[in-house]
């Protein structure tokens, strides 16, 4: 049997799930060979190649385009489906052409409307495998609500360096539906040629299946509530079997007649499994040191993991403004081992070598672009007047940008906002960063004082008033440790100011659910692919809303079935005020949280999955019994 599986290239969740399910598949006996076409890189399914799926790169669907990780250019957007859609006959033509040549028996899609037309073309079925369908997505481009942003002046100056760099953003503004519309239709179209819907959790309405509710998506929502109208949650409860839907759409005349009937079944959660050996001391203990969290803070009972995740996009901090006041400084503030993510685990704070290699050469090693065309502005955190002391051990390094009003840091997701400095720092530059900034000798007019046990009582209040803004405000308490994924590689090595303490850098390639099963809270955007991990690892999230994309009610209801969800809004995140929601989630999910990690990694997903994948196979081999 040979499958073929297109995947859509617009985010982390499709390409993880199809990886799972494909998996899933190849383990059956006999095992169906299984083509993964996509314009996701061929990295991101490595588990399911291990496994000899076989993979081809192809442009297959258009993309929303995000100019953040949050916000979506309605416009861009549209060009984008208007340019795919000139193409789309002769691709449909295309593909039809290769799946012939490779005698597919069924197009699986996640869910890319190319591939189910293209089966069609070719006399074959097609099951869509998704909770969503991109018809919806830009049908929902009309929607009369704005994605506006919560600035100020402030905000809008601290925002001026990074401009200068990336143009600003242009205002939110609805399309006309008669505009969106007609382009829809050609998706909608070409969905409506699969024969089944295997619907995943978190699912929205797949208009090309079921009569109602139908298009456009706007209509689904109420505009005030900004929550689906209660027609559409009674149609999400509802049994599918109970479903009213559209007629099937003929294969081509020179193929037989479809003679089994279209249908939608509701699947299992597909998701990624973590490592068993995660839910082990030893296991975690190995994460955390690849990550580079220090010995003290994994062993002590008390120590809580967040993990800062905006689903897989790649960013890079601005350069800096001007020449580091810091240089003249060294009695003050020695220059700290850089430390990559994933180097010099294990090592005692005193045991910790000095780099052996110039900083100018290494700099010069180090790629300064993105790997991907995802940026964002810096992320305002809090601003401080004084900076701190470094705890047992020091944290990761990175270079933050100076401006003189406010505190920035590269922290995925979202534009940055400025919270100002207290009026001592009006006369000193401020960093990039909850870190604040240090005199230099020349500023400090009076040597430290020193306490009478020999202490620095410059440094000891330096230390309480950099903990008050950065536990409290970012984190909870100092008992939190805070993970940030998703970034370059040279993030932590660039240039040798701190991150806030307590917060490391995931390396590139860690396998994010066994991060999300050792997290005790997640925060981020809304996607199926870290839903659904922080679903299966009972591992509370945070997240900050994308009011522009449909999908997301979806995975809100999912959220308050089966996890915990605690909204964070746009000015929250981008101020650095995270730490109350993070509170709140971790109280509400950390009894579910210690009994999933008291049972550990039962099997139960790959269990579902396998059954889904026999069911798969089962449905494709009646379709072979009737040719």
């Amino acid at each position: 049997m040979k499958l073929v599986y297109y995947c859509s290239g617009h985010g982390y969740g499709h390409a993880t799930r199809v990886s799972a399910f494909t998996c899933h598949l190849l383990r059956l006996t006999p095992q169906p060979t299984v083509y993964i076409v996509s314009s996701a890189p061929k990295h991101v399914f490595a588990d399911s190649i291990a496994l000899g799926a076989l993979y081809r790169n192809a442009n297959i669907d258009p993309v929303i385009v995000q100019p953040l990780a949050y916000r979506v250019d309605r416009v861009k957007s549209i060009e984008v489906l208007k340019d795919f859609l000139d193409k789309t006959p002769q691709k449909i033509e295309d593909e039809a052409q290769w799946l012939r040549v490779i005698g597919a028996d069924c197009v699986l899609s996640d869910a890319a409307f190319l591939g189910c037309a293209a089966a069609n073309a070719a006399g074959i079925p097609s099951a869509l495998v998704t909770n969503f369908t991109f018809d919806s997505v830009y049908s929902y481009l009309s929607t009369l609500i704005v994605d506006e942003t919560d600035t100020n002046d402030q905000l809008v100056n601290s925002l001026n360096a990074h401009l200068a760099l990336h143009p600003p953003l242009p205002p939110d503004v609805p399309l006309l539906r008669n505009e969106v519309e007609p382009l829809v239709e050609h998706l909608w179209a070409g969905y409506r040629c699969a024969d089944l819907l295997l619907r995943l959790p978190g699912a929205i309405p797949i208009p090309s299946f079921a009569e109602q509710p139908a298009l456009p998506s706007p209509d689904w929502v109420d505009v005030q509530t900004r929550r689906f109208r209660p027609t559409i949650f009674d149609h999400l409860h509802e049994d599918t079997s109970q479903y009213t839907l559209l007629q099937q759409i003929p294969f081509p005349s020179n193929f037989s007649s479809k003679s089994i009937h279209r249908a939608v079944v509701s699947a299992p959660l597909l998701v990624r499994s973590p490592n068993p050996a995660i839910y082990t001391r030893e296991g975690r203990q190995r994460l955390l040191d690849l990550i580079g969290v220090p010995r003290y803070l994994q062993d002590d009972p008390n120590t809580k993991i967040l993990i800062v995740s905006f689903g897989g996009q790649i960013f890079h901090k601005p350069a800096p403004s001007r020449t580091h006041s810091r240089a003249s400084s060294q009695p003050l503030t020695p220059d700290p081992t850089i430390l990559a993510p994933s180097k010099q685990i294990n090592i005692a704070p005193h045991d910790r070598p000095h780099p052996t290699t110039d900083p100018k050469d290494a700099k010069k090693a180090l790629p300064t672009e993105p790997e991907h065309a995802a940026e964002v502005l810096a992320h305002a955190l809090r601003n401080n007047s004084n900076t701190h002391a470094p705890r047992r051990a020091p944290s990761l390094r990175v270079r933050l940008q100076r401006k003189p009003s406010e505190s920035l840091l590269m922290i995925p997701g979202a534009p940055a906002a400025s919270v100002p400095s207290s009026p001592v720092t009006s006369t000193l530059p401020t960093f990039a960063g909850v870190v604040p900034p240090t005199p230099t000798i020349d500023e400090v007019a009076e040597p430290f004082a020193q306490s009478p046990d020999g202490k620095d009582g410059f440094e000891e209040e330096r230390k309480e008033e950099y903990k008050d803004e950065v536990f409290g405000t970012l984190l909870p308490d100092a008992s939190w440790v805070a993970v940030v994924c998703g970034v370059p590689k040279d993030w932590a090595a660039e240039d040798g100011e701190p991150l806030p303490e307590n917060f490391f850098v995931a390396p590139k390639d860690v396998y994010m659910p066994d991060l999300t099963a050792v997290a005790d809270v997640l925060l981020g955007k809304l996607g199926y692919g870290t839903v659904s991990e922080c679903v299966d690892a009972c591992t509370p999230f945070v997240y900050v809303p994308r009011p522009l994309f449909i999908e997301e009610h979806g995975l809100r209801m999912l959220l308050a079935r089966d996890g915990v969800g605690i909204e964070l809004s746009r000015t929250a995140y981008e101020s650095g005020e995270w730490a109350g929601a993070v509170e709140k989630a971790y109280h509400l999910g950390k009894e579910k949280k210690q009994r999933k990690r008291d049972e550990g990694e039962t099997g139960l997903r790959a269990k579902e999955g396998r059954e889904m994948a026999e069911m798969l196979v089962g449905w494709v081999q009646k379709w072979q019994a009737q040719v």
